[in-house]
């Protein structure tokens, strides 16, 4: 019957009266199920909390070489942001020896070195296994490509200055600088009178008198394009220096370089002396630019 009820008999060891404990059968197998779904959560806790203890070691692993991996970014992030320091200061430089050499930068070059962040900053407080990884690590891919890129750049500045200062050593080293003998300025560039015709001239260079045989020197660099006799000049000497620059020499008593010779400025070139049509011993010295007779005494800075 479903009314039945099962008695329990719970009897004292002292002999005392004898209590009966009555449940019916419905609770005792609600009392059951219970125990029973009890055992099956403990058991699954069990279960877990073991698979959890053995995933430590692995969790442990991991943590550490997020720490490690951390690290070296923030490493790498101050790699970069020194490159960026070192580049803005070469770029710096650049942009002082331009204005020394008065040389324009390409236009849009500064646009190039915009280079910036703050990338050490973020990594302090970045927390591991998150997103900011990924966009701190797109933002040093993304400024290695444009130091990459400005670095390009700096270097062709660096070669176009140093092309334009090596062509400027060689112009400076190619413009007649210096006298090309010693002594006094008999007679000057211009119009004169003739002390020959005693009517007016253009004389077309410089008379420097002094003792036949001192020595001539080469007032820049260049090349010996021609050492013979020319009419009225007697022995003459011609220096073809580049960029349009030619120096002449008349009245010499000697050359000492022939035509071919590589001479330097200072170089010894000829003697002064009397030859040709000249009235005493003297250097008659012309500059001429583009093929144009100029006055020599621009070009005597001693």
């Amino acid at each position: 019957m479903p009314n039945r009820k099962i008695t329990f008999l719970i009897v004292p060891e002292d002999n005392s009266n004898v209590k009966q404990v009555k449940f019916s059968r419905v609770f005792l197998g609600l009392m059951a199920c219970v125990i029973l779904l009890g055992l099956t959560g403990i058991s699954f806790i069990i279960h877990d909390y073991l698979a959890l203890k053995s995933t430590i070691p692995s969790v442990r692993s991991l943590k550490r070489e997020v720490t490690s991996q951390r690290s070296q970014i923030h490493a790498y992030a101050n790699k970069i942001r020194a490159l960026n320091s070192e580049m803005k200061a070469l770029h710096d430089f650049e942009k002082k020896l331009r204005v020394i050499a008065n040389v324009e930068a390409p236009a849009g070059q500064d646009a190039v070195f915009g280079i910036g962040g703050t990338m050490g900053a973020d990594l302090e407080n970045l927390p591991p296994l998150t997103e900011n990884h990924s966009s701190v690590i797109r933002a040093m891919h993304a400024q290695l490509e444009q130091l990459d890129e400005a670095s390009v750049v700096q270097k062709q500045a660096f070669e176009e200055l140093h092309d334009y200062l090596q062509d400027q050593k060689s112009l400076l080293a190619s413009t007649p600088a210096i006298r090309p003998t010693t002594g006094w300025f008999s007679s000057g560039f211009g119009y004169r009178i003739s002390p020959f015709t005693g009517l007016k001239e253009f004389h077309r260079g410089l008379d420097i008198a002094t003792r036949r045989g001192t020595p001539i020197v080469a007032p820049a660099d260049g090349v010996v394009t021609f050492a013979g006799k020319k009419g009225g000049l007697g022995n003459m000497l011609v220096i073809d220096h580049g960029h349009g620059k030619v120096t002449r020499y008349g009245h010499m008593q000697k050359w000492l370089a022939r035509r071919g010779t590589h001479v330097k400025r200072g170089d010894k070139i000829g003697l002064v002396g009397n030859t040709g049509r000249s009235t005493a011993p003297h250097l008659h010295y012309e500059v001429h630019v583009n093929g144009i007779p100029v006055n020599p005494g621009k070009y005597i800075l001693n």
